[in-house]
């Protein structure tokens, strides 16, 4: 994500998979959210992108030279040694400096996986309906590598390639070696963690809206623990887990794969790091795919705050949507529904629910966070319409489902690495956003009026950052990449996690930015069943067409 605090901007946050056109049920490493099976599509008019950044006056991204430096040239002379792995992919590990400005002061080592091109007409893969890559055309011969990154930061792309590739389109599959490379500190990348699971039990249980002082000393107590915990485990590779070196890995990676261009889809925030590796190596993108687009011009406390409104503007979306059925528990009108909210979010804040997990209890926090965990994607709406109709009666087994759903707990008990690698890479590619509780207190009217149903907590969200160990590296900037090639930036308008006017500033940032729009609901769009999104973007990945600027798709 790129504003900092709990919320993800990561197509894997439903724990689901998007990766390809045909994408299917959930499963372990299942990545990102796929929309309904069927849905209509068609082409509409639209603007064309805005022509520059709404945060006039922040400093721009700049190239590196073009030259490798000397003292990096092993690291690009590395020989992969790829090996069988995991049910038929193949995996390796590359090294990489901890520091580039300092790269004799030790390495880091990186995972990567792939699934090699499949010819087609074997039966692997998919994308036999509107839109697939075999109605692309452009030949048949083998295009390179494709990068892959479900976002985050903290999303690990080897196990998102694992879920997503034998189910992308045929046509890319086939001229494709699909790569999935985990960042630095996420996944099987020397992964940061911070806590054991019960204390993430605890952090993720703890008052975000608090009315007193004691609940301010409760969670500022937390977020001292969190940051605690990372720096005590994580050692000196707390401070090099930025976006900018974890774009210059991917220069590595593509160097020893021997692709003279990147070529890459990033969802979510793997917007970021692909528009990032275009900023500071234009001249080596290929064809990229920005996804549910971050807006690197903004600092943390607008990105906070706007974040807020993506989420305010898909809870309208399933209160429209949950008054049309008989089952919503809220109310036969978007208003009542909205009210009837916000007082059941009261009653289990003064009184949690109980749940059939092991003596559990679902406080407020987690119920919002079951509540945005569901604006990810609208099939998951009848889940949340379940979910409240059981906290009303009294349960909260199902909303703490769809909250444990979003921090990825297993049923064990314990918790993977991406919420520990999501702040640790917020932390350090922007300052923190409040100094400490009273800038939050000042701060929260403008979040509630922005969301009225989740900008306090967002705003408190925030937080987190104010007590990391390790100072910032990176601040809010531009992102131009002057002379690349045609990139294709996709955004949904009423995407939750990163709203659609991200999409339109960064189109707008870069030189060659070509925004892409989807009419409709959820977080990201290319592989959600919408033969309009995927068929513009697969002729782009299997010809170089880029859609014309200002192209709209709709359901």
């Amino acid at each position: 994500m790129r504003a900092t605090g709990r919320v993800l901007v990561a197509a894997l946050a439903v724990g689901l998979l998007a990766g390809g056109c045909g994408a299917g049920s959930s499963g372990a490493g299942g990545a990102g959210p796929s929309g309904p099976a069927g849905s209509a599509s068609s082409d509409v008019a639209g603007p064309a992108a805005p022509s520059a950044s709404s945060s006039p006056g922040v400093t721009p991204l700049e190239p590196l030279p073009a030259a490798v430096p000397a003292g990096l040239a092993p690291y690009y002379a590395q020989r992969l040694d790829w090996q069988p792995c995991d049910a038929g992919f193949e995996c390796t590990t590359l090294r990489v400096p901890l520091d580039y400005d300092r790269p004799g002061d030790g390495d880091l080592t990186l995972a990567a996986a792939r699934a090699t091109a499949v010819p087609a007409g074997s039966g692997s893969g998919s994308g036999s309906g509107p839109g697939s890559g075999s109605e692309a055309g452009g030949g048949s011969g083998r295009l390179g590598s494709l990068l892959l990154n479900p976002g985050g930061p903290g999303g690990s792309a080897v196990e998102y390639l694992e879920a997503a590739a034998r189910t992308y389109d045929s046509g890319v599959r086939a001229r494709y070696d699909l790569v999935g490379l985990d960042p630095r500190g996420v996944g099987r990348s020397n992964p940061v963690t911070c806590l054991s699971g019960d204390r993430m039990d605890a952090y993720t249980a703890v008052d975000l809206t608090p009315g007193d002082q004691h609940g301010v000393d409760a969670l500022v107590a937390a977020d001292k623990e969190f940051a605690d915990g990372c720096r005590q485990r994580a050692g000196a590779a707390l401070g090099h887990l930025s976006t900018v070196e974890a774009a210059r890995d991917m220069d590595v990676l593509r160097a020893l794969l021997g692709d003279e261009r990147l070529n890459y889809v990033g969802k979510s925030y793997g917007t970021f790091l692909g528009a990032t590796y275009a900023g500071l190596f234009p001249g080596r993108v290929g064809r990229l795919v920005l996804d549910g687009a971050v807006d690197p011009s903004l600092d943390s406390v607008t990105g906070n705050r706007t974040q807020a409104g993506g989420f305010e503007t898909a809870w309208a979306a399933f209160a429209k949507d949950c008054a049309k059925h008989e089952d919503c528990p809220l109310g036969r009108t978007e208003q009542q529904i909205g009210e009837q909210l916000t007082t059941l979010l009261a009653t289990v804040q003064a009184h949690p629910l109980p749940s059939t997990d092991n003596g559990r209890r679902l406080t407020e926090a987690q119920a919002t966070t079951g509540v945005i965990q569901a604006m990810y994607a609208d099939f998951l709406w009848p889940k949340l319409r379940t979910a409240l109709t059981d906290a009303k009666a009294g349960d909260g087994t199902s909303l703490l489902k769809l909250s444990d759903s979003y921090y990825g707990r297993e049923a064990d008990g314990s918790y993977p690495n991406l919420m520990f690698a999501n702040t640790a890479v917020n932390c350090l590619d922007l300052p923190a956003p409040f100094a400490g509780p009273t800038d939050v207190q000042r701060a929260v009217p403008d979040f509630e009026q922005t969301s009225p149903h989740f900008g306090r907590d967002m705003a408190w969200m925030a937080l987190t950052c104010t007590y990391w160990p390790v100072r910032a590296t990176g601040t809010a900037h531009t992102i131009r990449a002057a002379g690349a090639a045609p990139i294709v930036v996709v955004g949904t308008t009423r995407d939750p996690a990163t709203p659609y006017a991200w999409a339109q500033a960064l189109a707008g940032q870069l030189e060659s930015g070509r925004l892409l729009t989807y009419d409709g609901d959820g977080h990201t769009a290319y592989g959600h069943h919408n033969a309009c999104v995927d068929g513009a973007v697969n002729r782009y990945l299997l010809v170089g067409e880029a859609p014309e600027q200002g192209k709209r798709c709709a359901r």
